[in-house]
């Protein structure tokens, strides 16, 4: 599936949080309902089986509480897609990335799917569908996922290339699979943050450092003779260190407009004086090949930040395709963020000084970004409010996720009269949020209570709601108003 991640280090953020964020989007022609919910120990199950390649293995007794975004409806198998354990550790899995065919050659995917009526001797292999549920209630720090993701994706092998960030209240971690078996990581620095669309992105990497401390770098076992092997490494003048994005990445004509157009626009975001972004004297256009993997941003990093980087359209720009104004060829030219296929936003933040029982706390969001709000709960909790967690295979206003839908669609439709509402709605429904939670907080620091956040999060997911259904009815009357058989005349 595509998606958009940004991960931001602890000096980089607002409040010493590290931030971890993606949007997962449907592919192409089709949308993926999506939920929130607690998976409690006893709901793990101790055996897994992969419903897309039938790979099964034992799991690891006394798992950890864990929340996920499922798909809410199950045809494919469960695709957690992010999450918070019970010891404040993050993950979100997977932002889809490319290859080459080098690489694809020397280290094939393995199969996705056993063939029709021939279930191959050996299963496929774990991706997107499996990740989350055989990873995230297993660790205790983002080091540790990186470790048990890595060993797994040796051991069974992946039929898809993908990119998955760990997080916890010291470290963000980026791994990136490499071919069927093979992967590299790279902790994100802590003045850092990391704008990842879907392409291999990690642009350094210190074999050394991987071999030895490993305080930065983590990758399979074999990787140096991988490499040498098969001749991957293009640095003219590459050591112990090299270029992965040179390695195992793509350098594709559907990259210029598809992925490094995002990753320009999120780095002019938080970057807006470091480089010229335009222009014939450029240092970096929309379709450059080496923009950074990791900038030190001009100014802290705050969620509502992410939320406008991560449902964006090239605002300010002349690929807008909702701009009144500008070269009409241009508009749409590139692939937006915030795109009609989004299926959630979720940012988990771990802040480091609050107590663990409620440092955690995980902002979501349903449908295209460009129409919804961004909500803070509470992880460490044993439930979620129903209207998070309902969705089904129903349209239904019951739902967040699908109220979010239509307001989407029926804003589209009607943007230039709908977009201020909408813009309201997004700052009232955080803010509204975003007050519970720092009253819970100070009345946690006296009397820490499961239910009291419990409560907290109940009452967020009211408050939104009767914002989210004021906004239905408002882009309703618009798009009605925009209506092709609109006539003037009033007749009663």
């Amino acid at each position: 599936m595509p998606c958009t991640t940004i991960l931001v280090g602890k000096k980089a953020s607002y409040d010493g949080s590290t931030l971890a964020a993606r949007n997962e989007d449907s592919a192409a022609g089709k949308f993926s309902p999506k939920k929130l919910v607690v998976v409690r120990p006893s709901e793990q199950p101790s055996r897994y089986r992969s419903v897309l390649t039938h790979a099964e293995l034992e799991l690891p007794r006394a798992p950890l509480r864990y929340t996920a975004m499922p798909n809410g409806i199950a045809d494919e198998g469960i695709w957690g897609a992010a999450g918070v354990n019970a010891c404040n550790v993050a993950m979100t899995a997977t932002e889809t990335i490319t290859s080459n065919e080098r690489v694809l050659a020397a280290d094939p995917l393995v199969t996705l799917r056993p063939a029709k009526g021939d279930v191959p001797e050996k299963p496929g292999g774990i991706g997107e569908e499996d990740f989350v549920t055989l990873v995230l209630p297993y660790i205790r720090s983002a080091r540790e996922g990186v470790a048990r993701l890595g060993g797994l994706l040796e051991e069974l092998g992946t039929w898809e290339m993908n990119g998955i960030a760990f997080q916890d209240a010291e470290e963000v971690w980026w791994l990136e699979t490499i071919g069927g078996h093979h992967w590299i990581a790279r902790r994100v620095p802590d003045e850092c943050y990391v704008f990842m669309p879907n392409r291999l992105g990690i642009d350094y990497f210190d074999l050394d450092d991987a071999f030895g401390a490993q305080k930065d770098f983590l990758c399979s076992a074999d990787l140096p003779d991988f490499l040498a092997a098969n001749h991957l490494v293009l640095d003219m003048e590459a050591g112990r260190s090299f270029n992965p994005r040179l390695a195992f990445g793509s350098h594709s004509d559907a990259d210029h407009v598809y992925n490094t157009p995002r990753a320009w626009y999120g780095l002019r975001y938080f970057n807006p004086n470091s480089f010229v972004w335009d222009g014939p004297e450029s240092d970096y256009g929309p379709e450059s090949d080496d923009l950074p993997w990791a900038l030190v941003p001009e100014r802290k990093i705050t969620p509502e930040d992410i939320k406008y980087i991560l449902s964006s359209h090239y605002q300010g720009t002349p690929y807008d395709p909702y701009a009144a104004h500008g070269e009409r060829a241009l508009r749409g030219a590139y692939r937006p963020i915030g795109v009609n296929r989004n299926n959630f936003l979720s940012l988990t933040q771990i802040r480091p000084d609050l107590p663990d029982s409620f440092r955690a706390l995980e902002w979501v969001a349903f449908g295209s970004n460009v129409f919804n709000a961004l909500i803070p709960l509470y992880a460490n909790v044993d439930t979620v409010p129903d209207y998070l967690s309902n969705t089904g295979a129903k349209v239904t206003t019951e739902s967040f996720y699908w109220t979010n839908r239509l307001i989407g669609a029926l804003a589209d439709a009607s943007y230039r009269a709908s977009v201020s509402a909408v813009e309201r709605y997004q700052q009232a429904a955080a803010a509204a949020g975003l007050s519970v939670i720092l009253r819970t907080d100070r009345e946690q620091a006296v009397s820490d209570s499961m239910r009291a956040r419990e409560e907290a999060n109940a009452q967020i997911a009211e408050l939104v709601r009767e914002k989210t259904e004021k906004l239905l009815g408002e882009v309703l009357f618009q798009a009605s108003n925009s209506m092709k058989n609109a006539y003037a005349r009033s007749d009663g």
